[in-house]
């Protein structure tokens, strides 16, 4: 829980002084590929306060209403993340990267010129040159985005250490601490879209045609979307309360099946409830002639075995069963 709020934090701090920033670029600039960046740093912005309140909110004591717990809390805001990620930063840049192309806009080549945003109306000076201040702006949040993706990055090596995770791919398939894996996910398409921005004003600096700058917030808006897919769809199997991975299950069961007592498993299940918080249900058929304290003895050393083998497991309900 510290480790995916300290990520929070950082990512939080360099978003807002990044959409600072970026949002002074456009206003100097009038760059179309600025002001989709603008709006993915102000919704990665938004995006850290939800996780913030996620992490708070899921540190809440079990009562009777919930009596598992609120760990669930992170799963729900980390896809309203996705959901504005892909609604506010996605949407947006390829409306306006699209609007721009189509309607044969000016992009980076606004200096000079007035810049309307909203209410706001500002005249750059003659002597400001737009696409050096845009090259300034966006290495600027690169160095952000990259201190910001080192937290994600090293929390995240330490929970693949921890799991014995071979791969980020595995990592983002079987992990349960979904603020992470959103902040981890963030910073990385953050300094993919600063590359592509950077790229594409080079191209326009290059050529003097700003054809380039539109098609960056275009590409900017497709990929924030995509990946607003992606996290919101890791975020429903949690939501919907997904059992842990196949070949974790099956370690399980056979810590219940290798017990010497334990002649059968009429069912077995496993559900997180939270990051890191896994609860596990079995049913279990135990040997002919053993008694209750020796039925109790044997329950006790299953859940302490399950427990000795995932740190995840929070909870362990045994229920006898006859053959």
């Amino acid at each position: 829980m510290a480790g995916s709020k300290s990520v929070v934090l950082a990512a939080l701090v360099a978003n807002g002084a990044i959409a600072v920033l970026k949002f002074f670029g456009f206003l100097l600039t009038g760059s179309a590929a600025m002001l989709s960046e603008t709006y993915h740093s102000v919704s990665d912005t938004g995006n850290q306060v939800f996780l913030l309140i996620g992490i708070r909110f899921s540190g809440r004591e079990a009562n009777r209403e919930h009596p598992f717990g609120y760990g669930k809390a992170q799963f729900f805001y980390s896809f309203l993340v996705s959901v504005f990620l892909f609604g506010i930063a996605g949407w947006e840049s390829l409306k306006h990267g699209y609007s721009e192309l189509t309607s044969g806009g000016h992009g980076g080549e606004a200096a000079g010129g007035a810049v309307e945003f909203l209410f706001i109306s500002f005249t750059p000076p003659a002597w400001l040159d737009p696409l050096w201040v845009n090259y300034t702006v966006l290495l600027g949040a690169f160095v952000f985005e990259t201190w910001a993706l080192y937290k994600a990055r090293a929390e995240m090596q330490r929970q693949m250490k921890r799991n014995d995770w071979g791969s980020y791919r595995e990592a983002f398939r079987k992990t349960s601490d979904v603020t992470t894996l959103t902040a981890l996910t963030e910073d990385t398409i953050a300094l993919a879209g600063i590359v592509i921005a950077l790229v594409g004003l080079f191209l326009e600096q290059q050529t003097g045609n700003p054809v380039f700058d539109q098609i960056s917030a275009v590409l900017i808006g497709i990929m924030l979307m995509g990946f607003a897919l992606a996290l919101a769809w890791e975020n429903k199997r949690l939501i919907l309360g997904e059992s842990l991975p196949a070949d974790v299950g099956r370690e399980l069961r056979a810590v219940v099946t290798d017990h010497e007592h334990v002649s059968d498993i009429v069912d077995f299940r496993t559900v997180y409830f939270g990051p890191n918080d896994v609860v596990v249900s079995a049913d279990v058929v135990f040997d002919e002639g053993l008694d209750t304290a020796e039925i109790d003895d044997a329950i006790t050393a299953i859940e302490d075995a399950l427990k000795a083998l995932n740190g995840d497991i929070r909870k362990v309900y045994i229920e006898p069963e006859t053959a």
